[in-house]
């Protein structure tokens, strides 16, 4: 952790360079969730980044703005570290395009190159951006139980369960309590998360004690997601399972982590009011 740009001071960049970015190899995390090198993951997914701060010049010397999303597959072989992403992009303030293109052309190359695997990006304006607007996550909302719960424990898999009275049900759980903190700089990342599955109703108020364990937690916000994602198999055992979460942004990006293991489409990249 030492050696990642993030907890490094930092002059910023003044002339493109790619060199700047920085893979995390994602094995190192899945590990520690029992997922072994080279073995099939138990889960598809993508992780959904989205650039507020995205500039460049055109060959008359004028800056140029937009808005970026980034689409990293799940089974790359490495997540890309987000301080080295941010001065990645501010590298290209000073940089001249000949259009849009070209600097799409430049950044899928980039990144997909560092990540080991290709990856998708969108250039949009904000006008474009604007007229989306903003959307909650559909579903059941956990966090209205009225429950006692100690916060500095930390996540409990054991805390997981089903209710054996019941048959398979499907259902999607919703909490915006989720937060973890930075691996190497300690800062707070914090999230909504969107649990959608099919099999014996997982219990509410478990699963709840058990997303509020994550307040201690030094994580990435991929390692996160993937551990809520084999914890609940393992102990909820659903037929299906799908779990995305929405981070709210620090340093110009938001990263939002989707894993599934059934053929469910690709969540929609639509901010939520915390982004």
């Amino acid at each position: 952790m030492a050696t990642l740009p993030l907890g490094q001071s930092t002059q910023y960049p003044d002339q493109y360079d790619p060199s700047l970015l920085f893979p995390i190899p994602r094995i190192e995390n899945r590990k520690k969730i029992g997922i072994k090198e080279n073995q099939a993951l138990p889960f598809v997914g993508i992780d959904i980044w989205n650039a507020f701060e995205l500039s460049w010049l055109n060959k008359k010397g004028k800056p140029q703005i937009a808005l970026a999303e980034f689409q990293i597959p799940a089974d790359s072989p490495n997540m890309i570290e987000s301080k080295s992403f941010k001065l990645y992009l501010n590298s290209l303030n000073s940089a001249r395009f000949e259009d849009e293109s070209e600097v799409k052309e430049r950044l899928i190359a980039d990144l997909s190159e560092v990540a080991g695997s290709k990856i998708t990006t969108r250039i949009n304006s904000s006008d474009a951006i604007s007229k989306k607007g903003m959307q909650e996550m559909g579903g059941i909302l956990i966090d209205r139980l009225d429950i006692e719960v100690d916060p500095n424990l930390p996540a409990d898999p054991y805390l997981l369960g089903v209710n054996e009275s019941f048959g398979p049900i499907e259902q999607c759980l919703v909490s915006h309590l989720l937060k973890s903190n930075c691996p190497v700089t300690g800062q707070p990342d914090w999230a909504s998360v969107q649990i959608r599955y099919q099999g014996r109703p997982i219990l509410e108020e478990g699963l709840l004690r058990y997303l509020i364990g994550f307040r201690q937690l030094g994580e990435f916000h991929e390692h996160c997601v993937e551990t809520i994602f084999t914890d609940i198999k393992r102990q909820c055992k659903p037929e299906k399972l799908s779990v995305y979460a929405r981070y709210t942004r620090r340093g110009g990006l938001d990263i939002n982590p989707f894993r599934t293991d059934y053929n469910s489409p690709w969540p929609e990249n639509i901010r939520h009011a915390r982004q």
